[in-house]
């Protein structure tokens, strides 16, 4: 029997199943655990006052530590970049749309807001790229499951919201969904749409069970584009994009930095055949532009 370990937010279950789906259909007995983490426990309050490491996996990987559970499902943005020696990511499954999402009831684009316009994303990333081509606009913290931000908009509670479209194509809850952002507009954080299975370094029963899940694909994107988070010295919730795709015979990996206002955005990609070079690459350019300084807005701004 292998079990998993799940946030009981109706999208880490959705996550969870997904991947116990494809292990029941290679034969495989799993059965799910709830637990609930930092991050769940303290809805209420803005990301940067939670203090962003691990704060939807701690409870998790104690669990996995244990020998409660024997894999954890993650949304691969939500993994710190430095794991202990104890974990692996022993697969990172195919990943699906990794932009992120405009929702509105009524207005079809950041374009078409008015001045003033309230708009709803809990995300530091999302929030200092948008005011940086958006300034004009109002931006709302808004925390909560999908359902309970789509629900917030439908009370007019903000005029529009900006959401990975991954959880909402998942969830099914695209009716509202109007634009999907280039990554030369809003980049993606590292690891968007993809999800990654986490289990103990040392159980190698478990990590050859999942390596059939393993894509190879994702698996370089999102390790140039965390490589690329980590040189940067990020976690999870700075204001960093990056997003890895490829193009021609190689890959292409755009990444920016913004300070917390969004007065200021640095831009840089890189190419190449080696992941973790490619995300060298960029965080180097990223730092020669003044990354650390825009990095160190956010420390003093919290």
């Amino acid at each position: 029997m292998i079990r998993i370990g799940s946030r009981g937010s109706q999208l880490a279950l959705w996550q969870a199943n997904h991947i116990a789906g494809l292990l029941r259909a290679s034969g495989q007995d799993v059965t799910i655990a709830t637990i609930t983490t930092t991050g769940d426990r303290h809805q209420g309050i803005p990301f940067a006052r939670v203090g962003s490491k691990g704060m939807f996996t701690k409870e998790i990987e104690e669990a996995l530590l244990a020998n409660q559970i024997d894999l954890a499902v993650h949304s691969l943005k939500d993994l710190p970049t430095e794991l202990a020696d104890a974990f692996a990511i022993a697969a990172v499954t195919k990943r699906v749309d990794p932009r992120d999402a405009f929702v509105s009831t009524q207005h079809s684009s950041m374009d078409t807001l008015p001045a003033g316009a309230r708009v709803g994303t809990s995300s530091l990333r999302r929030q200092s790229q948008l005011r940086f081509c958006w300034p004009h606009l109002h931006y709302v913290e808004f925390r909560g499951n999908v359902d309970t931000r789509l629900r917030k908009l439908a009370e007019g509670q903000v005029e529009a919201a900006v959401l990975a479209a991954a959880g909402l194509d998942r969830l099914g809850r695209t009716e509202w969904v109007r634009e999907r952002f280039h990554e030369d507009v809003l980049c993606p954080a590292p690891g968007q749409g993809a999800l990654a299975i986490e289990c103990r370094s040392d159980d190698s029963a478990t990590r050859d069970i999942l390596q059939s899940l393993d894509d190879a694909d994702t698996r370089f994107a999102v390790t140039a584009e965390r490589t690329a988070l980590g040189a940067l010295g990020g976690g999870c919730q700075v204001p960093i994009g990056a997003y890895c795709r490829g193009e021609g015979e190689g890959y292409r990996l755009v990444g920016c930095v913004s300070s917390p206002d969004g007065g200021t955005l640095l831009r840089a990609e890189a190419r190449g055949l080696d992941a973790e070079a490619l995300g060298r690459a960029l965080a180097d350019a990223l730092l020669q532009q003044g990354a650390l300084q825009l990095l160190a807005q956010q420390d003093t701004a919290k």
